[in-house]
C-alpha cells in the first residue's frame, strides 16, 4: 500500500471512529466522492483535538509545545504542504491531495484555523450573533463550504444552504455537549439567551428556566436545518442522499434531547447505530425520511 493510500485509509478510520454521522452519510456517495469526504473531516478532527483533547496524541499532528504552539505548527504544516504538494505524513498527504484535486479555496482553511485559535482564549459568547459570526463562521459555516467541491452541486446557490447546515450541525453539538464543554470551562450558549431565561448551565440541573432556554435554542436549530433542506435540490442525487441522511440523523439528536426533558447533563445524547443503519437503508430503498423541523 502506498503512503498516500495509507493516508486516505487513516482519514476514513478517523471519520468512522469520531464522526459516525458523516461516515454513514458518506456511504451513500460514489467511492470517488466518499474518498474525499474523509480528509476534510480528518483535518478538522485533528485540529479540534489539539484544542479540546490535547492529551490525545496523533502522529499526524505536531507533538511539541502547548495547544497554541501545536495548533500554529499544524496550521503551518498544512499550508506548507498545500503550497508544495508534499507532506511528511500520510494523513496530511491525503488531505492536501484531496484539497488540491477538488480545488477547495484555501481561504476556507484560514477561517477554520482562526476559529480553532479562538477556542484557546474565549470561554463565552455574549449573543447568538457574536457566536455565529465570530466563531461559527470559521468552525461551522466554512465546513459546509469545504464540502461543496466534494458534493459537486449543480448551482452556486448551494453555498448558502451548505453554510446553514454547518451552523445547524454545530449548534446541535453545542446543545448536546453542554456538560462536556463545561468541563473545559466553555459555554457555547449565548449569554444573553441564558440571562433572559434565568438559566444557569453551571448548576448542571434541569430547571423550568433551563427547559425554556433549550426549547428556544432547538427552535433556532430547526430553522437552520430547514434552511439547509432547501439546498438538497441543488445537489446531484448521490450527494442529495448523503447530505439528506446526515441532516436527518443529526436533527434526531434534538428529538432525543427533547425526549429526555432537555437533560444534557446525564450523559451524551446519541442516535443508536441501529437507527443510523435504518435511515441509510430506508434512504436507499424508499427515499429520505422527513426530519422534524417544527
Amino acid at each position: 500500500m502506498s503512503g498516500l493510500e495509507a493516508g486516505y485509509r487513516r482519514c476514513a478510520e478517523l471519520t468512522r471512529r469520531y464522526g459516525t454521522t458523516y461516515y454513514w452519510g458518506a456511504m451513500l456517495l460514489p467511492a470517488c466522492q466518499r474518498r474525499d469526504v474523509y480528509p476534510v473531516y480528518a483535518l478538522c478532527r485533528l485540529a479540534d483535538d489539539i484544542v479540546d483533547e490535547p492529551e490525545r496524541v496523533d502522529l499526524a499532528v505536531p507533538q511539541h509545545g502547548g495547544p497554541a504552539e501545536r495548533l500554529d505548527a499544524f496550521r503551518a504544516l498544512f499550508f506548507s504542504a498545500l503550497a508544495s504538494g508534499e507532506a511528511p505524513d500520510p494523513v496530511m498527504a491525503a488531505i492536501v491531495d484531496s484539497v488540491r484535486r477538488r480545488g477547495t479555496d484555501p481561504e476556507c482553511f484560514e477561517r477554520f484555523f482562526d476559529a480553532m485559535a479562538l477556542d484557546l482564549g474565549t470561554a463565552t459568547w455574549p449573543t447568538w450573533e457574536r457566536l455565529r459570526d465570530g466563531y461559527m463562521e470559521g468552525s461551522a459555516a466554512v465546513i459546509g463550504e469545504m464540502m461543496l467541491p466534494v458534493l459537486e452541486p449543480t448551482s452556486d446557490e448551494a453555498r448558502g444552504p451548505a453554510r446553514a447546515l454547518g451552523h445547524a450541525f454545530q449548534l446541535t453539538n453545542f446543545l448536546r455537549d453542554v456538560d462536556e464543554d463545561l468541563d473545559r470551562g466553555r459555554i457555547y450558549l449565548p449569554q444573553a439567551d441564558l440571562a433572559r431565561h434565568g438559566a444557569d448551565p453551571w448548576l448542571r440541573r434541569v430547571t423550568p428556566q433551563w427547559r425554556a432556554m433549550m426549547a428556544e435554542q432547538i427552535e433556532r436549530n430547526r430553522g437552520l436545518y430547514a434552511e439547509a433542506m432547501a439546498g438538497l435540490a441543488l445537489l446531484p442525487p448521490p450527494s442529495r442522499r448523503c447530505v439528506g441522511t446526515a441532516l436527518v440523523l443529526y436533527s434526531r439528536i434534538l428529538e432525543r434531547i427533547e425526549a429526555r426533558g432537555y437533560d444534557v447533563f446525564a450523559g451524551r445524547v446519541r442516535v443508536p447505530a441501529r437507527e443510523k443503519v435504518g435511515v441509510v437503508a430506508r434512504t436507499l430503498t424508499i427515499g429520505l425520511p422527513r426530519p422534524k423541523l417544527a
